[in-house]
């Protein structure tokens, strides 16, 4: 047989989980066709001695719904090994919009997601359905996308205004399950719904998936259950979880996997991630597919208190977050307003749901960059350790510095996935699913996007708290399994084509830095990768030594109904 791709003399890390072996890779027709020691003619070969083949990493979380239509290669994660990646997570997604109503669609996933509003508009909405909208997507791709039916947009369509002031009424509900039936027959992997007390819109009202009570959210999940098909994802399901099991819940009365956010090691709560660890422990036993999403990055954040998130909530901050540079000032640097700040987030007289910060934020927060020369002594520094140093209050210490820099002191936030023993723990826990890259989101904040070569960087190479067999098939059949995905996430003849090369010994995420690449001039966190070779979509190569080929060899990935009914 004359292959299209033939991979030889690799290190073929199959996906399985079973040991590597020596050989060689053949492509034919988009597909992989047969693995060992091959010699038949190829239009093109690639000798990857010294290097891994695998499957193509599957990036389980993203937020790409706006920028895929720009960006066909849903930048940067086909850099860091990625063929696939999953958005319309939180219940946050660009459709159905009604005509008219484009901008306020936006606004859910601007704000919570934190991309820019000037970025956002620009995008071309000529679609109002999800099947429209996936059609339109279809044509245009570097990278696979599966994409989940955002609970909010959904609620949006249906109940307009009303969306965010009450539950739905059983008409409404029905509506609602039409929409998403219409979604799941169109192909859609899923439906994404949130519980994250954390999610406002810019004005400062939760998301309207928030307001939605469990009837309306068992119903929505009773058309996968009906149809046969697709997942459920959930931001904000460990609380929800630990709660009352809703996460496990949903999943026994629809019959479908439910991934949620997430298992983690978080400051906030030292011990919360074994309490959650022995609850999915007790779920998995009874044969209930609802799992946690966890990450092998730490989740820091890089900020300056132009744009910060970190606050959202506080009733006195919520607002002045959301104020102009001018009002921020006036408001830092006014006494009455420091006192209420200090009561809400030092004294915690105010109880924030979701808060985004620990009891003890100033210990984990410090100056990275200080804006003026005479303040560089403060480089490193905790917000605490400045008050101390200068006899001040918290608030006051910090609101200084913000003050006297003009907003513009850069600041660095690391509370979550700190405890290198805890996070070996979380990342070989069998109940869990690697990913979480958030690629898309935070744009500006952080990248996110490294959390393959991460894994097999830091957690394999430096650490060696898994092999590089287990750390493949955490990244690819795991998640292609628990998304559907079953022509995905192996190395095996029939199998899609969508392969990663990429070299052991040196594969790892690159230093971070700031690109102005969005429409509109906006700017984003860039994280490149070293090591990987090539990234491989549906048989053609996409990306090469971290170069775009050209290649658009993506598609939209369709649920296991659609495609029964289109043989």
């Amino acid at each position: 047989m004359a292959y299209d791709l033939l991979i030889k003399n690799g290190r073929i890390v199959d996906g399985s989980g079973m040991p590597s072996f020596h050989g060689d890779v053949a492509v034919k027709d988009g597909k992989i066709v047969e693995l060992g020691k091959l010699s038949g003619p190829a239009k093109r070969t690639i000798d990857a001695e010294g290097r891994v083949v695998a499957p193509g990493f599957v990036d389980n979380h993203c937020h790409y719904d706006a920028q895929v239509t720009w960006d066909p290669l849903c930048s940067f994660s086909p850099d860091h090994g990625c063929t696939t990646v999953m958005f319309g997570n939180c219940s946050l997604a660009l459709a159905p919009v009604r005509p008219g109503t484009e901008k306020r669609v936006a606004e859910f996933l601007s704000y919570v997601e934190a991309i820019p509003m000037e970025v956002l508009n620009t995008v071309e909405v000529d679609w109002e359905t999800i099947p429209q909208y996936m059609d339109r997507l279809d044509q245009h791709l570097g990278v696979n996308v599966g994409n989940l039916i955002g609970h909010s947009a959904v609620r949006y369509y249906v109940m307009r205004d009303d969306c965010q002031k009450r539950t739905a009424t059983d008409d409404e509900i029905r509506a609602m399950q039409d929409v998403v039936r219409d979604g799941i027959k169109a192909g859609a992997l899923g439906l994404s719904v949130s519980r994250n007390k954390g999610h406002y819109d810019p004005q400062g009202v939760h998301i309207p998936a928030l307001w939605a009570d469990e009837k309306e959210i068992f119903a929505l999940g009773d058309v996968l259950r009906e149809m046969g098909t697709g997942i459920i994802q959930s931001g904000g399901g460990r609380a929800a979880e630990l709660k009352d099991g809703l996460m496990a819940r949903l999943s026994e009365a629809t019959g479908r996997t439910v991934i949620y956010n997430n298992l983690g090691q978080t400051v906030r709560e030292p011990d919360l991630w074994k309490k959650h660890m022995a609850r999915v422990e007790e779920t998995s036993k009874a044969g209930i597919r609802a799992y946690p999403l966890c990450s092998p990055n730490r989740t820091t954040q890089s900020f300056t208190m132009r744009n910060c998130q970190t606050f959202r909530g506080a009733p006195t901050w919520h607002p002045i977050l959301l104020s102009s540079d001018e009002e921020k000032l006036r408001a830092y640097a006014d006494p009455a307003i420091r006192q209420k700040l200090h009561d809400e987030v030092v004294e915690f007289k105010v109880e924030v749901p979701a808060a985004g910060y620990s009891r003890k934020w100033y210990d984990y927060m410090w100056v990275e960059t200080p804006a003026l020369e005479k303040n560089q002594s403060l480089k490193g520094k905790t917000i605490h350790q400045i008050a101390k140093d200068q006899g001040k209050g918290i608030i006051d210490a910090f609101l200084d510095l913000v003050v006297e820099e003009n907003l513009d002191t850069g600041f660095m936030m690391a509370e979550n996935n700190v405890d290198d023993e805890a996070m070996a723990k979380i990342l070989t826990y069998p109940n869990a699913i690697v990913g979480l890259s958030d690629g898309g989101a935070h744009v500006q904040f952080h990248g996110g996007y490294g959390y393959s070569t991460r894994l097999l960087s830091e957690w394999v190479r430096e650490k060696q708290v898994m092999t590089i067999e287990q750390a493949v098939r955490r990244l690819t059949f795991d998640s292609a399994s628990a998304l559907g995905l079953y022509d995905r996430g192996l190395l095996r003849p029939g199998m899609a084509a969508d392969i990663v090369i990429f070299d052991p010994d040196t594969v790892r995420p690159l230093p971070e830095s700031i690109v102005h690449d969005f429409p509109a001039g906006g700017w984003r966190v860039k994280e490149p990768a070293a090591g990987i070779m090539a990234t491989i979509v549906n048989g053609q190569v996409l990306m090469e030594n971290g170069k775009h080929t050209g290649a658009l060899p993506g598609r939209v990935l369709r649920n296991t109904y659609y495609h029964a009914n289109h043989a």
